[in-house]
């Protein structure tokens, strides 16, 4: 696999607010850093400037540890009915009248106390000389309501003991207890700047690497212009990653995974949407393969067409003008569709039939011996 970045450059990275979700950056900075990316500073929203601080520290073992035992209890006070309230409903509920109108008492006498949250960030930051000694910047994003303004707090430069306060302002969701920092009241800043590209543009960044997760909050990097000669990279998942508030362990993991092979996607140009696919040859090369498997690919149509539609496979055309654009709507393939994508497209639907492996690196060979082992292990079954 071939690297798609330049490792010579230093890059910023925007972390964007979303609670619980915010255990799929952690993946992503995992495969960040272990392709020896140069990052040069963090803005961050919310979870997002928790994390930021934790990769300032370059501490991705606590991260890691953090997230993987993440738990209600490590970020709220709330009983076990109130926990049970948010599981039924969805955790679909993210602003505070949402909340007030799910009849959960403890969010009417003032919102959910964070002081486990607190105590949380306390004993991440430790010695806040990490952070201020740290090669890497980091800006937390919140709103000064005392103040009525939206902020980029540059977090080494604060006054001394007031990092971990900075921290928690920036996450003050707007569910969660609010109380006086430092004499001024904040809030989450998510509301007004959840996507804060704005923030590392304004400092002279030229690369940065946006990690998106869908949270609660405006996406300003939309209205935000940006310059000639800047890059801005996106990785993003491409399926649910759960609620804010869904402070789950095991959820947690699998965002993790999740991040970390998107980061993978990303970094080396793999192909595939749900699978992870190294696959760097053209057009033509694919659909040569795709015609001279044609026992694989026949398997593969006997589910999708009638036994009369079967027997009419007979040469290319039948294929090209007839069964191709067929699968192309049914894959939801992009405009302007090539026969590599449709290739891709068989071998990724075949591997989630067959309950292939997804979380790996495949070759297109690898991923074919294992289609082909797990038919040959479903032809014994049915022998039995």
């Amino acid at each position: 696999m071939e690297l798609k970045l330049d490792l010579e450059k230093e890059y910023g990275l925007v972390l964007e607010g979303g609670g619980a979700k915010g255990a799929y950056q952690i993946g992503v900075w995992k495969a960040l850093r272990e392709a020896g990316l140069k990052i040069k500073g963090v803005a961050g929203v919310s979870v997002g400037s928790l994390n930021g601080a934790l990769i300032c520290m370059d501490d991705l073992e606590r991260a890691e540890e953090i997230w993987k035992n993440i738990d209600y209890s490590k970020v709220m006070k709330v009983s076990d009915e109130t926990v049970k309230t948010l599981k039924n409903k969805g955790f679909k509920s993210l602003t505070l009248p949402d909340l007030i109108n799910s009849g959960l008492q403890i969010v009417k006498e003032g919102g959910f106390d964070v002081t486990p949250l607190k105590d949380l960030i306390s004993e991440v930051v430790g010695d806040e000389e990490r952070i201020r000694n740290s090669e890497r910047e980091l800006y937390a994003v919140t709103y000064s309501v005392t103040d009525r303004k939206e902020l980029a707090v540059d977090i080494r430069a604060v006054e001394p003991g007031s990092i971990k306060d900075m921290l928690l302002a920036s996450a003050y969701f707007m569910a969660f207890k609010n109380q006086k920092l430092g004499g001024k009241r904040y809030m989450d800043g998510g509301g007004f700047n959840n996507v804060p590209v704005d923030v590392l543009l304004g400092r002279g960044y030229k690369d940065i690497i946006v990690i998106r997760i869908y949270g609660w909050g405006f996406d300003k990097e939309r209205v935000v212009k940006i310059p000639e000669g800047v890059n801005v990279f996106h990785i993003a998942p491409r399926q649910d990653l759960g609620g804010i508030l869904e402070f789950d362990k095991k959820l947690a993991r699998k965002n993790m995974v999740l991040g970390y092979f998107d980061a993978q996607r990303f970094l080396y140009g793999l192909c595939g949407r749900g699978y992870y696919i190294d696959a760097p040859n053209s057009e033509p090369y694919y659909f040569d393969r795709m015609m001279s498997e044609m026992e694989l690919l026949k398997y593969y149509l006997k589910d999708v067409l009638t036994e009369d539609g079967m027997e009419a496979l007979n040469g290319y055309r039948s294929f090209t003008e007839g069964i191709f654009p067929k699968l192309a709507e049914e894959f939801k393939l992009k405009e302007g569709w090539d026969y590599k994508d449709m290739y891709l497209g068989i071998l990724e639907d075949l591997a989630k039939r067959l309950k292939v492996k997804r979380f790996k690196i495949y070759t297109v060979e690898e991923l074919l011996k294992e289609i082909r082992r797990k038919i040959k292990l479903q032809d014994q079954l049915k022998l039995l």
